[in-house]
């Protein structure tokens, strides 16, 4: 079958699976893991930051930051469609016990003027005080949108008059940062914590990362260890994300690219109301009708080709590491074919 599922259906690579096998691993509970330690060094330096912590998934990390920058009773500002509301089990009420402010934005992209308007008067003892914002890039929901530099930018000014904290869950960052071409410790200046996940496009079987300051990073580690996630002899796995953050970036465009051909096929399916513009490896198409999306993702497994329902409406497509040039050009055609 070919998968387009998600990005998260990728399989380590022969490589990876060699340099997963030989990794020293230790204790890294004490801090005794030599291959998660390099890992944390690498990432954070990458983006400039002083440390970074690796979990077992982008949803920890997220639930992490949250925790350390919030306390019961406060707000997170976010898109109504963010990965940290919407598909985080609620974590941000369970774990942290902080409500939610939520935004539209375009595609789940909100702007410095939206959020000026959503932050709560400190003074007002009837409203939660907000203490964070949280930016997704890419935007799930928005069919992989790519936020605008600029904009963060701006974010970035608001929060720090208001005294703020931004947070990034920046799950599929490096999708958009090989399209931009930012420079990693430019755009990781405007985030004070920032998530990225390595076992997406990425191809890494196992985790995610969490970038802040050194003592926001030991704070998390505290949370890690309260949410049940420190865990021992794990650099033989973050051995697959070291690999992946040193070798499969670069190849992130073929994806892109991958998913751009295959938005703009569909664009011609009759059944098809219209495709998201495509930015990174996430197509999303609106069908005419809602009763058409189960019986396409069923027309197109009958085919051997594995699509997701994406709400009521809407297919999603997602490339990956995993596809072929072959697989992308039988997708096409059964597109072509429907």
């Amino acid at each position: 079958m070919i998968d387009f599922r998600s990005d998260t259906v990728t399989k380590p690579t022969a490589a990876m699976k060699e340099f997963m096998f030989n990794a020293e691993v230790g204790d890294d509970v004490f801090g005794d893991d030599p291959t998660i330690n390099e890992l944390e060094r690498f990432a954070a330096e990458m983006f400039g930051k002083e440390a970074a912590l690796y979990c077992s998934s982008g949803t920890q990390t997220n639930q992490i930051a949250i925790n350390v920058h919030c306390r019961p009773g406060d707000e997170v500002i976010c898109a109504a469609d963010a990965h940290i509301y919407k598909y985080e089990g609620g974590g941000i009420a369970k774990n942290s016990g902080t409500s939610v402010r939520l935004l539209q934005g375009n595609r789940g992209r909100i702007t410095a003027e939206e959020i000026a308007q959503n932050i709560n008067n400190p003074e007002d003892v009837h409203l939660p005080l907000t203490t964070l914002v949280a930016l997704e890039d890419t935007m799930n929901r928005g069919g992989g949108a790519i936020y605008d530099f600029e904009e963060i930018k701006r974010i970035k000014e608001l929060c720090n008059e208001k005294g703020l904290p931004l947070h990034l869950d920046g799950a599929r960052l490096f999708n958009s940062l090989v399209e931009t071409g930012i420079d990693y410790k430019v755009y990781g200046e405007q985030f004070d914590t920032i998530s990225i996940c390595l076992s997406k496009g990425l191809g890494a079987p196992v985790g995610s990362l969490l970038l802040g300051p050194k003592d926001f990073i030991t704070k998390a580690r505290r949370v890690r260890k309260v949410f049940g996630g420190g865990m021992r002899q794990a650099g033989i796995i973050a051995a697959g994300g070291l690999y992946a953050l040193q070798h499969h970036i670069e190849r992130l465009k073929e994806d892109n690219a991958a998913a751009r051909k295959i938005g703009e096929a569909l664009t011609n399916l009759s059944r098809v109301k219209r495709v998201l513009d495509v930015h990174t490896n996430i197509v999303v198409a609106e069908l005419h009708k809602k009763s058409d999306v189960a019986a396409l993702v069923e027309e197109f497994k009958a085919k051997g080709i594995l699509i997701m329902p994406f709400g009521d409406d809407k297919i999603r497509i997602v490339t990956h590491l995993d596809n072929s040039t072959k697989d992308i050009d039988e997708t096409i055609q059964c597109i072509a074919g429907l």
